[in-house]
């Protein structure tokens, strides 16, 4: 698809969870807008979170009652607009009485339903024991006798972002991966953008009468190299968190949420069926920077904290797959990574053409941050269209009801009854019911095409391709899903090397549908 136009209402620069979240409101408020990525949509920050839509429930400790109390509220707005990529999760939270007293526990989570209590999606927190059973079982039984246990939501944190820029497309909006800012410049009142496509090496300009700066952990970094710092310009505080995975733990659905002498917590959350997800950590960094790795420390830490807590013990030899983002929170001098607050700031200069910069932000509150931004430069740009709507309406693929999810899935096996269970669920729980465009007409298997391992065919591929801007092996196996995980070497080989002429074909087979 090639530019429609050269000239914008907005253009977002940053393909994170901000940015498309951004993109998307105001296509669907009729506004011209075009998206610039230099790598992957999620590529950075926003598919390294700990895959959780939650009010969280530690901030509680710093006072962050309106940030836990907004945060919940999109909790139940998510649920309902994505539920095929968002479901309720249990978390078993064990006591340790030197770490917090019960009774402070018991207040948290109370202050965390009540927070939540206009909208009860989610089961009421409550105590249990942990001398037995399922939840018990994988803890050192002479450690933990009593527990919480509460509720919040799992999400696949990069199809999000990627359903976002699918919806701003529906709506008009122009998405542009692998595709550089290189200049930004005022004149006659508008922007002046010069980008360049990494993949064909050529530069081009468009114009916009104003921009977004969602560049994440390089939010501030645009901003000083174009000599756009204004006085009330906040500095972003780095923090990197960073995750492992290793072999399923534990039996069970459920996740855990384990604290730290540190005051800190580290959550153990079943991941793909066959793996156990452990993360996050805190420690920061001075500049940005693009493939960050996990530190030595942080897997001691991670480790550590596993192997204090489950009786199955851990080692980095164990360790499958480890993945590293930046959170650019906003600095509050003086305090602890920790303690700095996961809210954001919207931070508009007006000085000739408008530049709207976002610090801060999370996964959870991708969706109002993107109202809200959209309605300071809807006044700002004279947009006619003032009305929010991304609350009432779903996501791509999630027009079924959350609460019957097996229905849907049931529904789904009626109509294609030649295809594998686990391939069908994870196809409900990735693309909905738009799994419908990638498998009409197919009545076997071998109607979907080349197979390429662990569940992947040759039209789903295609899918991602013509549909979700999937362009490399990476974008396909570990953000559009998780099959990389799965893949072995040669399999994951094969798909690059047959990327071109499937992206040659695919482009071409799904353009005007």
């Amino acid at each position: 698809m090639s530019l429609g136009s050269l000239n914008f209402d907005i253009c977002v620069i940053g393909g994170g969870i901000n940015g498309t979240a951004i993109a998307r409101d105001a296509a669907g408020r009729g506004i011209r807008t075009v998206l610039f990525e230099r790598g992957d949509l999620a590529q950075e920050t926003s598919s390294s979170s700990t895959k959780l839509i939650h009010g969280g429930l530690r901030y509680l400790e710093y006072y962050e009652f309106k940030l836990v109390r907004s945060a919940l509220q999109e909790r139940n707005i998510m649920l309902r607009t994505a539920p095929h990529i968002i479901w309720p999760l249990n978390f078993i939270l064990p006591h340790e009485k030197h770490l917090r007293p019960k009774f402070l526990i018991r207040l948290g989570l109370y202050l965390y339903d009540y927070l939540a209590k206009r909208d009860r999606l989610l089961v009421s927190s409550k105590s249990v024991s942990l001398k037995k059973g399922e939840y018990g079982t994988p803890l050192i039984n002479d450690k933990y006798k009593a527990g919480f246990k509460y509720s919040d939501c799992w999400v696949d944190d990069s199809r999000l972002v990627t359903l976002n820029a699918v919806d701003a497309a529906d709506k008009g909006a122009d998405i542009r991966t692998y595709t550089s800012v290189e200049k930004v410049e005022r004149k006659g009142g508008r922007w002046l953008v010069t980008v360049k496509d990494a993949q064909t090496n050529q530069e081009y300009c468009i114009t916009a009468k104003s921009i977004v700066n969602a560049a994440g952990p390089w939010v501030r970094d645009l901003l000083d190299k174009y000599k756009l710092v204004k006085g009330n310009t906040p500095e972003a505080r780095l923090v990197k968190g960073s995750h492992i995975i290793v072999p399923r733990l534990y039996e069970g659905k459920h996740a855990y949420i384990l604290q730290q002498k540190d005051k800190r917590i580290v959550f153990a959350i079943p991941y793909e069926n066959e793996f156990t997800l452990i993360g996050t950590t805190e420690e920061g960094i001075d500049t940005p920077q693009s493939n960050i790795r996990i530190s030595s420390s942080e897997i001691d830490y991670l480790c550590a904290a596993v192997n204090r807590a489950f009786i199955s013990k851990i080692s980095p030899e164990d360790i499958l797959w480890a993945y590293s983002g930046i959170r650019p929170l906003i600095e509050e001098d003086g305090k602890s990574d920790k303690a700095v607050t996961r809210d954001y700031k919207l931070i508009l200069d007006n000085d000739g053409a408008p530049i709207l910069s976002v610090f801060g932000g999370k996964i959870t509150t991708g969706r109002t941050l993107a109202e809200k931004a959209i309605d300071i430069l809807g006044e700002v740009i004279r947009s006619k269209n003032k009305n929010s709507w991304t609350a009432r309406r779903r996501l791509p693929g999630g027009d079924f009801d959350y609460q019957n999810r097996d229905g849907f899935i049931s529904k789904q096996a009626q109509k294609y009854p030649w295809l594998p269970i686990d391939i069908l669920e994870r196809y409900v729980r990735s693309y909905g019911t738009r799994m419908d465009t990638f498998l009409n007409g197919a009545n076997s298997l071998e109607d979907m095409g080349k197979y390429y391992g662990a569940g992947m065919y040759e039209s789903e591929i295609g899918y991602l391709i013509g549909f979700e801007f999937a362009k490399t092996a990476e974008d396909i196996s570990f953000r559009r899903s998780k099959l990389g995980l799965f893949l072995n070497e040669n399999e994951y080989a094969e798909l690059a090397n047959d990327l071109p002429a499937l992206r040659t074909h695919y482009t071409h087979h799904y353009e005007g549908m």
